[in-house]
């Protein structure tokens, strides 16, 4: 599990009110996703009157996300577009990053969505989207999410608090389901890798009978965390469009 292991690179003793703000690897690579991202866009953004190859990719996911939106919340979903976009693109780089094969130059990259801290934090800037929006456009009828339409009178005070739980775990499964599956898939890698290397180890015979096959599919596994990576960042992208949908127009 040392692939997971946030360690400090600078300011080990940086302490502001017991607390450690020392930079650390995750840090670092947060850092790189967003330069990496800031690059993308950026070489994206030409408005060229024939778009070349990065600047239809850069608009390609732009449109799948308003798309998305569009779907989702209606025409009130377009003032949303730089957020969900950036989230999505976010952890989609930082996913895809964190897979790239840079071990073979000595460099170690560290996919921070495979932490509940990080996956919580952006679960929670979603949700605390929902409760602003909620409040702000609806007062205390934003209360009414918590009753489906036609409900029963009598059946109001059993159904109520088991929507409102349902509605306080939204961030907590949005949070978990990304750090599950990054952190799976990183174990399981590293596991084959290790079948590998212990198979040749003890000889010709175990590289065959273990290594090979081991190492076939590790490559196959790898070809699926690409695909993962995609549909982790898409599905947090669309649950938070969904759960913003109910802010929008009490569904």
């Amino acid at each position: 599990m040392h692939q997971f292991t946030v360690e400090p690179l600078l300011g080990h003793d940086w302490n502001v009110a017991g607390y450690n703000l020392a930079f650390t690897n995750s840090a670092l690579w947060m850092l790189i996703t967003a330069v990496a991202l800031f690059v993308f866009m950026l070489g994206g953004m030409r408005q060229q009157l024939v778009p070349g190859r990065w600047q239809m990719m850069v608009e390609s996911f732009t449109g799948f996300i308003d798309d998305m939106l569009d779907a989702n919340i209606g025409k009130n979903g377009r003032k949303y577009l730089p957020y969900i976009f950036s989230l999505f693109m976010f952890i989609l780089f930082a996913n895809i990053l964190g897979l790239m094969p840079l071990g073979v130059v000595g460099v170690h990259p560290f996919t921070f969505t495979s932490h509940f801290t990080i996956t919580g934090i952006l679960a929670i800037l979603s949700f605390a989207i929902v409760l602003i929006v909620g409040f702000w456009k609806h007062g205390l009828h934003f209360f009414s999410l918590f009753v489906p339409a036609g409900t029963p009178l009598p059946m109001v005070f059993v159904i109520a608090p088991i929507e409102f739980i349902s509605f306080l775990f939204r961030p907590f499964s949005l949070g978990l389901r990304l750090f599950v599956a990054m952190m799976a898939g990183h174990v399981l890698l590293e596991v084959l890798s290790s079948f590998v290397i212990d198979g040749w180890n003890a000889g010709a015979g175990f590289g065959v009978l273990v290594g090979i096959p081991s190492f076939v599919l590790m490559v196959a596994i790898c070809a699926l965390e690409i695909l993962v990576a995609g549909i982790q960042a898409y599905v947090f992208a669309l649950l938070s469009s969904l759960y913003i949908n109910d802010a929008e127009n009490l569904h």
